[in-house]
């Protein structure tokens, strides 16, 4: 049997319409996806909780809180970046020991710990914590390919997390283009040489992933991530329906009910027609390209505005062209965040200023100086030790240089918030001025939309409501839910927001 972990409450949205789901737009299905029988459902972490506080103007711990109390029974999860949390930088040791309490406390019940570099020293401290919270331990091998990462490799990986108390491993494919054939001996080796359950995460943007999904489910894969349809593929995950249809009358049966799934693709159909305005065309589009220049779909977008804003896009093709350079000057830094941006930014500064690090960004400096960890492979002698004869590189792990931050924060931001507790002083450590305007806004009881100040004129795509919740079936489903589902309540009180919402934008663009 494979067992699946659902992600469209986090990746999938995070994937094809920037993280922008709200939770409201979450809860009329809450209760049908937690009678499912997922092994897991992904629901925080990644890039959710900035774009809660700094384009939402939600609370990203209150998201947590609800959607525990509205799914009880199926294990919650999240992605955690390692040292860096749900950040871009490295925090101090007391903030992720915190953190991964607080998000314990407040619901999560298995951590994804990776890092953007397969460093053990970068989540060694995450996943000791979330032992000691008592949660499970899901650390991650970020799967891409270069001379120095082998199978081999990534099975001594695998060892090494198995030694910092992993209590499951995850290959996680974060460009999607792992082959079928490679991904099935790498998810084997884990099994029989590590002898942790092993759960694979890809993304659909080549087209391997139902190939691969299949080929990691008969190697011997625990679980697989994947999205209900209407938010799977291209950027995103394989569709929940199709893997589910696919093994169906094998050996690795999901045992999940396809009639119940598709009432729920249904749902989440008329979510995304709410959210249609933001959907990236491109991030639905198979792209083989990616097999050459390994770019994921997010650092595609980037990379697109980064051009547009500098007049360039027709150089689009040199800056593909760019990237694989760069990361082998960089030890061949599989590319995630941040390691994805930090290479994406200086392979378009390589293009647009004439020539090879005629400016070097502050990350790249900071990278080649260690205090992102240790790179996969040596790196380029002649940027290294140009940057080096500036500015002396670091020794050990990064976090070990770093001040206490969580006494600080607390203090700052009380002076802000007297009744702040705890989970608000971790926002405001993580994003201190983000936090600061998004308790600006809260307070003024800001109901800001999905939307851009620049596409806040499209509403006509969003003047009809939300969409109605998945009709409930006249029998319960296999390992049934129990009691009646109050959907009139929940539509009735997302209609509602909604035309507050309308009547805010009427106001603030003169429609």
């Amino acid at each position: 049997m494979v067992e699946i972990t659902e992600t469209v409450l986090r990746d999938g949205h995070q994937s094809l319409i920037a993280t922008r789901m709200r939770t409201r737009d979450m809860l009329p299905a809450a209760e049908r996806l937690d009678g499912v029988g997922y092994r897991s459902l992904e629901v925080w972490g990644g890039a959710t909780f900035d774009v809660c506080l700094r384009f939402l103007h939600e609370d990203p711990w209150e998201r947590l809180r609800t959607l525990k109390r509205a799914m009880p029974n199926t294990p919650l999860q999240m992605l955690l970046r390692g040292q860096n949390l749900v950040g871009y930088r490295h925090y101090a040791d007391d903030m992720v020991r915190a953190f991964v309490q607080e998000a314990a406390r407040q619901g999560i019940d298995i951590f994804r710990v990776f890092d953007a570099l397969n460093d053990p020293g970068n989540m060694a401290v995450a996943l000791a914590e979330v032992k000691r919270a008592g949660a499970r331990a899901q650390a991650t091998i970020c799967y891409t390919q270069s001379p120095v990462h082998t199978l081999e490799s990534f099975v001594a990986l695998g060892h090494r997390l198995a030694e910092l108390g992993a209590d499951e491993l995850c290959v996680k494919d974060m460009a999607g283009f792992m082959p079928p054939d490679e991904g099935g001996r790498l998810v084997r080796a884990l099994v029989e040489e590590v002898r942790l359950p092993v759960v694979v995460h890809m993304h659909s943007a080549s087209g391997f992933s139902t190939l691969t999904a299949l080929a990691v489910a008969e190697a011997g894969a625990t679980a697989i991530d994947s999205a209900l349809s209407p938010f799977a593929g291209g950027a995103s995950q394989p569709p929940t329906e199709t893997l589910v249809g696919a093994l169906q009358g094998t050996a690795r049966a999901t045992g999940l009910d396809l009639p119940l799934l598709s009432d729920l693709a249904e749902y989440f159909h008329g979510v995304l027609d709410h959210y249609r305005p933001l959907l990236n065309v491109r991030a639905l589009q198979t792209d083989p390209g990616i097999l050459l220049h390994q770019v994921p779909g997010g650092m595609f977008s980037n990379l697109l505005s980064q051009l547009a804003e500098q007049e360039a896009t027709g150089r689009l093709a040199e800056v593909l062209a760019e990237i694989p350079r760069v990361r082998a000057d960089l030890g061949y830094p599989p590319l995630v965040t941040p390691t994805s941006q930090i290479v994406g930014i200086q392979a378009v500064m390589n293009v647009l200023a004439g020539g090879r690090y005629r400016q070097v960004t502050k990350e790249v400096r900071d990278y080649v100086r260690g205090l992102y960890g240790t790179p996969p492979g040596p790196l380029d002698p002649a940027l290294k030790a140009r940057i080096l004869a500036e500015t002396p590189g670091i020794r050990g792990r990064p976090a070990d240089s770093l001040e206490p931050e969580l006494t600080k924060a607390i203090a700052e931001v009380r002076a802000l918030v007297p009744s702040a507790d705890t989970a608000e002083a971790l926002s405001y450590g993580l994003f201190p001025q983000v936090y600061k305007s998004y308790r600006a806004a809260r307070d003024r009881a800001i109901d800001d939309s999905v939307l851009t100040t620049a596409a806040l004129g499209i509403l006509g795509a969003l003047r009809r409501p939300p969409p109605a919740p998945p009709p409930r079936p006249a029998a319960p489903a296999s390992g049934g839910d129990g009691g009646p589902i109050p959907w009139a309540f929940a539509g009735r009180s997302q209609l509602q927001n909604q035309r507050r919402w309308l009547d805010a934008g009427r106001r603030r663009t003169g429609h």
